[in-house]
This record gives C-alpha cells, structure tokens and sequence, in this order.
C-alpha cells in the first residue's frame, strides 16, 4: 500500500481554469475601437469602479448607423444605438464626424474616456446622463454641459426623412426611448469611450 505522501501525489486534482467570454462576437465593434477602450479602462481603472459594462461610441461610422455600443463585459454581447455628434464636427452636416474639440462653445463632438456619473435632469433637455471627462481631449465635458440625452433630431422618423440623424452642440443625442433604456442600464461609475 502506498504510503500518504504518495498518494496525494496521485490524486487527480480539478485544475481551475479562467475562461473568458469573446467580447463582441457578432462584430459590431470595429477592432481598434475595441482595442483603445479596452486600454483606456486599464489606464483609468482606479476612477471607473463599474467595469460589468462599457460603453464605445464610433465616430468613424455615419449618424445613421448604430454607433453607440453597449458592451456587456461578462458575457461579450453588444447592444447598438443610434447617436448624434456635434455640429461643429459636421459643419457640412454630411453624416460624418470630421472635427473634434474640448473648447467651450465649438460645438464640437469631445474623443477620449469618460466616466459616467449617473442620470440627472436638465431645464433645456429634461432626462440625462451626466459624463465627466477624463482625458485631455474631453476634460471639459462638464463645463461644456457634454451629456446623452434624447432629441428629436435623432428618433427614427428624422432618420427616415433625412437619411442622417441632426447635430446637437457636442452632446451625445439619441432617440427618447434609447435615452430611457440607457440611463437605466449605464447607472453610475461605468466607462464610455468615444473615438474618431
């Protein structure tokens, strides 16, 4: 009979393994958006405290495609939306984001992190998500009133008719009832990284 140390040796111990979810696996997400977030929720982790969930906006893409991703860190899904840039990005009003600002009254779409610091309620706009800066390229974002919410330049019947959605003053527009579905789910201390 083997003697104790022995046969704790030859037990077959279950070797614990992580697995990780494919983040996006349908390929929403253009891969150096992805990448960039995915850095920059590293580099800022010590300020972003909710990382179950981000959010990416894709400036590249056209206002009439679904740009805004909600990206589900655990089990790798997306969910798209539909969101506006500024004017000042689009002079032409072309659909396109050419130009991006963090300078007060540009009403310039800002690039970088931010981190999103719950629903609030304006006079002018009514229901919100309040967004703070945390890149050089975005740290005005609360000075400047840079917010998401809803505006009827971006629901889908403006789209229908004008084949783009408008142009806000920097703020992250979308449709009302994305707006309602979005402040429900972003909360508090999650990251949002928008990228030209």
């Amino acid at each position: 009979m083997a003697s104790a140390p022995v046969r704790a040796a030859l037990e077959v111990r279950p070797i614990q393994i992580s697995v990780r979810p494919t983040l996006d696996p349908a390929g929403l997400i253009r891969p150096e958006l992805l990448s960039r977030a995915r850095e920059a929720l590293d580099f800022h982790a010590g300020r972003i405290a909710n990382r179950d969930r981000i959010y990416l906006v894709d400036f590249a893409m056209h206002s009439a495609e679904p740009r805004l991703f909600e990206l589900n860190m655990i089990s790798g899904e997306v969910e798209a939306f539909r969101t506006a840039h500024g004017r000042g990005s689009d002079p032409e009003h072309s659909g396109f984001a050419h130009r991006f600002s963090n300078v007060q009254d540009s009403h310039q779409s800002s690039v970088g992190a931010y981190l999103i610091a719950g629903p609030g309620h304006g006079t002018i706009h009514g229901p919100n998500v309040l967004l703070d800066g945390l890149d050089y390229t975005n740290s005005l974002a609360r000075q400047r009133a840079i917010i998401i919410h809803g505006a009827d330049y971006a629901e889908p019947d403006f789209l229908a008719r004008e084949g783009k959605l408008g142009r806000s003053f920097g703020c992250f527009s979308t449709a009302h009832a994305d707006l309602h579905t979005l402040r429900q789910r972003m909360g508090e201390g999650r990251m949002l990284f928008a990228f030209g």
